[in-house]
């Protein structure tokens, strides 16, 4: 496990570290207006990829983890199809969104639009390799990609648009895209789009709501904001959240192997489940607070405004409530890992729903109270608030897994079906267990002579045993029915 779990440090690093890069260099290049434009786009791809991720990825990291295999081989085909499928739909939209908004926004959604199949596919292939161990595929992946970035963003700077920042980002990730297909040797299967759905929509149903509705509370906060306060305030909460990249890193990371670790506990130790979450959220929250630390009282201010340009100024304040918020998302996601490894869409369902809830309406509140810094408290306390219903509902879900368990594993005898063979008593003759129906057996008791032919007499039994006696035994039960007459009674210790 802690191999696999490097592997997920390591690759989540790159991909948290060029989102880190990208981010300060496009805050670097762009005033703070253009910053929340490019803010806008990033908060509405992220709706877009938990869309992906929720009927695509999220049911094949919990039905088909383990072992490489056709069956895995089949379903990595189907679902890397779904994410190009939707990202070609959702790309159309974007376009579309774009050419009705114009100006620098809509020319910027245009341009994820152009780009989106490339980035849905190039995540799809990341949690293909982590569902069956192989993180090192997902991190060479990620390291071309990184590679790709950088004379992509050398010309998006040359550019200057915000257009430009967007098409350079995603652009280059359908370098990675390709090489994937290529390492996994797995073409996607677009035409299987509604097969996969359809076997999965018991899981895809719950988990295309559950990432949906906080991605999408983050995507309403974020426009809320940006009409309650502007979008100068939007990208000052991203320059925030960019302050918190570093350790993203580390959280989103233990996020794509967090779940096939927790299938692998539950079906070897399923009482060990609820300590690995415990032991998982736990580590993040604590080490989101260390992160917090050396953000507030060791980050130098001009080091700050080195990365983040104007932004630092504004982005500096939020240090605190982003902290928390990161720390209780922690712990959420702690929970959360072991919900979906007990396949309890349902209730991660519940959870999702009420903190998605509270994000929206306390990150609103906030914004309308206090602009970027009350929304930004207002987003920590509705992590608060869905961590605990999370963790709650983890609780219940270990319970109905426990009963489930009792169900198939009997502690008692079996009950025997009623039956005339074995309800009755069953004649000796000549020491041969004779068996029938009911009529059978009752003229064989009451005349045995009659009922059946008189068998020649067989050799004496030894020790001078009468061959002639008749009797009548009871009837023997379950195991012990099909026993011959005349063999040793077995006997259970």
């Amino acid at each position: 496990m802690a191999r696999r779990v490097s592997w997920g440090l390591g690759d989540q690093a790159i991909s948290s570290m060029t989102n880190f890069v990208v981010g300060v260099y496009v805050a670097r290049s762009l005033d703070a207006t253009a910053f929340g434009v490019f803010s806008l786009v990033w908060v509405t791809y992220g709706v877009l990829l938990n869309v992906s991720r929720g009927l695509g990825t999220d049911p094949l990291t919990v039905r088909h983890s383990g072992e490489p295999s056709p069956e895995w081989r089949e379903a990595v085909g189907q679902s890397s199809g779904t994410a190009l499928v939707l990202g070609t739909a959702g790309g159309l939209v974007g376009v579309a969104v774009g050419a009705l908004l114009g100006g620098s926004l809509g020319h910027a959604f245009i341009a994820m639009g152009i780009v989106l199949p490339a980035l849905l596919l190039q995540d799809s292939w990341r949690f293909a390799f982590f569902a069956v161990g192989r993180g090192q595929y997902a991190f060479v992946n990620d390291v071309v990609w990184a590679c790709a970035l950088v004379p992509s963003m050398v010309w998006a700077a040359h550019n200057g648009t915000v257009s430009g920042f967007v098409l350079a980002w995603g652009g280059s990730s359908a370098v990675a895209a390709a090489l994937g297909a290529l390492q996994v040797r797995i073409m996607p299967r677009p035409l299987a789009v509604r097969t996969w759905i359809r076997r999965h929509r018991d899981l895809g149903s719950r988990y295309l709501i559950e990432n949906v509705s906080m991605s999408g509370a983050s995507q309403l906060r974020a426009y809320g904001l940006g009409a309650i306060a502007g979008l100068a305030a939007v990208g000052t909460v991203r320059g925030g959240e960019l302050l918190v990249g570093p350790f993203l890193a580390v959280l989103m990371g233990l996020s794509l192997v967090s779940v096939p670790e927790a299938a692998r506990i539950l079906r070897r130790a399923p009482h060990r489940l609820p300590q690995f979450c415990a032991v998982l959220g736990g580590g993040q929250a604590a080490a989101a607070f260390l992160w917090g630390c050396v953000l507030l009282l060791l980050l130098p201010a001009s080091v700050g405004h080195y990365f983040l340009g104007d932004v630092w100024e504004s982005a500096s304040h939020l240090i605190v409530p982003i902290t928390a918020s990161v720390m209780f998302a922690s712990l959420i996601t702690g929970a959360a890992a072991g919900l979906r490894a007990l396949g309890a869409a349902r209730r991660s369902l519940r959870a999702q729903l009420v903190a998605a809830a509270a994000y929206l309406g306390f990150g609103l509140a906030g914004a309308a109270l206090a602009g970027a810094y009350g929304s930004a408290w207002g987003a920590a306390i509705a992590q608060a608030t869905g961590a605990v219903v999370a963790w709650w509902q983890l609780r219940l879900g270990m319970s109905d897994h426990a009963a489930q368990l009792e169900q198939a594993t009997p502690t008692a005898p079996l009950p025997v079906t009623p039956d005339v063979e074995l309800t009755t008593p069953t004649p000796v003759v000549d020491g041969t267990a004779h068996r029938g129906h009911a009529a059978d057996i009752r003229r064989l008791l009451d005349d045995p002579d009659r009922a059946i032919p008189r068998p020649p007499a067989p050799a004496p039994f030894p020790h001078g045993a009468d061959a002639s006696r008749r009797h009548v035994v009871p009837a023997r039960s379950g195991a012990d029915a099909d026993v011959p007459a005349g063999a040793p009674e077995r006997r259970d210790t």
